[in-house]
């Protein structure tokens, strides 16, 4: 078991996220963990004044807060990179900047990466959402954590924590995954690194959702396409294709068809779109990485 960090760093990443950051600070301000904690901003290129509102922020004392330049790599990963560096804690415990996380967030990160080397948290969509919004994206139950069909479990890069040493001995997030992927990658080379995975069910972040079609399409779209991408680069190491997915996702779509009432197909649009769109990137992906997995 490993000793209780003397510094956590809370690494965020941001882009354009001054409408909806102070969200984030006030959960992160309000924290009950008890040990000490600074946070530091990734800004990854933001042009609507970021700089300037943390830069005499009313929390900036409080929470240690400090913006890093992040600007080489538009991308999350490259912000992520950016601001562990630049941090001083044997712990990182990862966030993004439009969520917000609950009060108990990094106490139980913590806690439970005293017997893990990488701890994933949990994610809702109830209570930053509207309604109509959250019923589009299928959120699993906290206690499960996650795990993609036919390999390891992963975090999300949204609520994480890992330990420096492990984080700097697989060369923290790949910076090439520029949409989507980037979380199960880093969470696989981890674990396959000899790490381990942990998870901690009530480390709880109020997970924002995209809220248009047109965003849940492209987001679902890039998430289609990573999967092949992932496929090939760890299928060596036993990841396996689920040869009934193309079939199964075919009747689902068509049986649901948003065209057919709710009270019928019993799936709200929104998640009938984000199956397709995945479908569809799936199909993109494997054309453009050169391997069959849809």
């Amino acid at each position: 078991m490993r000793e209780l960090p003397k510094l956590v760093s809370v690494v965020m990443p941001a882009y354009n996220a001054r409408a909806v950051i102070d969200t984030q600070l006030e959960a992160l301000a309000a924290q009950d963990y008890a040990g000490e904690m600074e946070v530091v901003v990734g800004d990854n290129r933001s042009t609507d004044g970021l700089r300037e509102h943390l830069a005499d922020h009313p929390l900036r004392d409080r929470l240690r807060l400090r913006r890093v330049e992040a600007a080489d790599a538009q991308c999350a990963s490259h912000a992520r990179n950016v601001a562990a560096a630049a941090s001083g804690g044997e712990f990182l415990a990862f966030c993004d900047a439009d969520d917000r996380a609950h009060v108990g967030w990094l106490s139980a990160l913590v806690e439970a990466a005293r017997e893990a080397d990488m701890v994933s948290g949990a994610l809702e969509t109830g209570s930053i959402n509207a309604p109509e919004v959250a019923e589009r994206v299928s959120i699993e139950a906290p206690e499960r954590g996650f795990e993609f069909p036919g390999f390891l479990p992963f975090a999300s890069g949204s609520n994480c924590g890992v330990w420096r040493d492990a984080f700097e001995a697989v060369g923290g997030w790949d910076e090439s995954f520029r949409r989507a992927g980037e979380d199960m990658d880093f969470s696989w080379r981890i674990q396959l690194a000899g790490y381990t995975l942990g998870h901690a069910p009530t480390a709880i972040t109020a997970y924002r959702l995209k809220t248009t079609y047109r965003e849940l399409w492209d987001q679902s779209l890039s998430y289609g396409e990573v999967d092949p991408r992932l496929y090939k680069r760890y299928r060596a190491a036993g990841f396996r294709r689920n040869l009934l997915a193309l079939p199964v996702v075919a009747v689902l779509l068509f049986i649901r068809n948003p065209l057919l009432p709710t009270a019928v197909t019993r799936l709200p649009r929104g998640q009938w779109l984000a199956y397709l769109a995945r479908a569809f990137g799936r199909v993109r992906g494997s054309i453009q990485h050169r391997v069959w997995f849809v």
